[in-house]
Formats: C-alpha cells, structure tokens, sequence
C-alpha cells in the first residue's frame, strides 16, 4: 500500500534543479515547420528580383527580401545547392539537410534579435565546389546572421 502511494507526483527534494528557473524563463522552439519554407514560385521570383539584396560568406550566399516594417516573426527561408555542382541527389539531399538544420538551430539569432529584423524572405544558396560538414555551415551561417543584422543597408521595405 505505502508503495503505491509513492509513485505519484514527485516530492519538493525530488524534482530537478533549475526546473522552476527554467519555467519562468521563455523557451526557444527550435523548429522549421512548413510555414516557414518558402515554395511559392511568386515570392522566390520576388526574393531574385532586384528589389532582393545578397552577400556572399563562402561556401554560402544569403539573399533576402526585406519586409515592410521590422519584425520578429521568422521569414519563410529557402535553400538551394546546385545540381551543375553536385550531379548525384543524395550529395545535393545532404547538403540542404544539412543546411536546414543548422538554420533551424541558428534561427533564433535572427527572430530574437533587439527591435526586430527587417527580413520576410530569406534564401541560402549553397556556392561551394566541395562537400562541408556541420561545423563549418554552422560557423558560416551564423557569421551570415550577424552580417545580415548589422548591415546598414538593410532597411524595411518602403
């Protein structure tokens, strides 16, 4: 009987530490739902346009479209490697899974920074001629976000 009265809810000593903490503190959602993949082909036309700017941090190219007025919300994100560079799909498969998960666990860079951002469309061009590994995206990305954030140029649209 005293056994079963035990598997309830755990005890104040039995409960992890910083579990309160971490309850009052918000939570980051490391997702990508598909909300936030851009397919449609009039807003990747739009992204390309020349309204679009873009920079280069090697093996990766950030293009983007700015939104109308700053905000927080993540943009709908497009990533492409080239199939003239990689002939075989599951090279090109790797890459851009690759890529979506580094952006996935980098996003928060670019939706929590201070005042916003002014970014609806987003695309991550794969430039490289060679295979990279998750370390070097993940660095190359993120020196991306930064680049994109501190940018002076980068101004909602009108």
């Amino acid at each position: 009987m005293e056994q079963s009265q035990s598997l309830g809810s755990p005890s104040a000593p039995e409960r992890e530490p910083g579990a309160e903490a971490s309850a009052t503190a918000p939570k980051r959602v490391y997702t990508f739902p598909k909300e936030e993949h851009l397919c449609r082909k009039k807003l990747i036309e739009q992204l390309f346009s020349k309204q679009g700017s873009s920079f280069g941090v090697y093996p990766l190219r950030l293009t983007w479209f700015p939104a109308p007025a700053f905000t927080t919300a993540p943009p709908q994100v497009l990533v492409s490697v080239p199939k003239r560079t990689f002939k075989r799909a599951v090279d090109r498969n790797r890459l851009k899974r690759l890529l979506r998960e580094v952006y996935r666990l980098n996003k928060h860079r670019l939706t929590e920074a201070e005042g916003g951002h002014p970014v609806a469309l987003l695309g991550i061009l794969y430039t490289g001629k060679e295979k990279s590994e998750l370390p070097l995206l993940e660095k190359k990305l993120i020196s991306g976000l930064k680049r994109l954030l501190a940018e002076s140029s980068v101004q909602p649209a009108p």
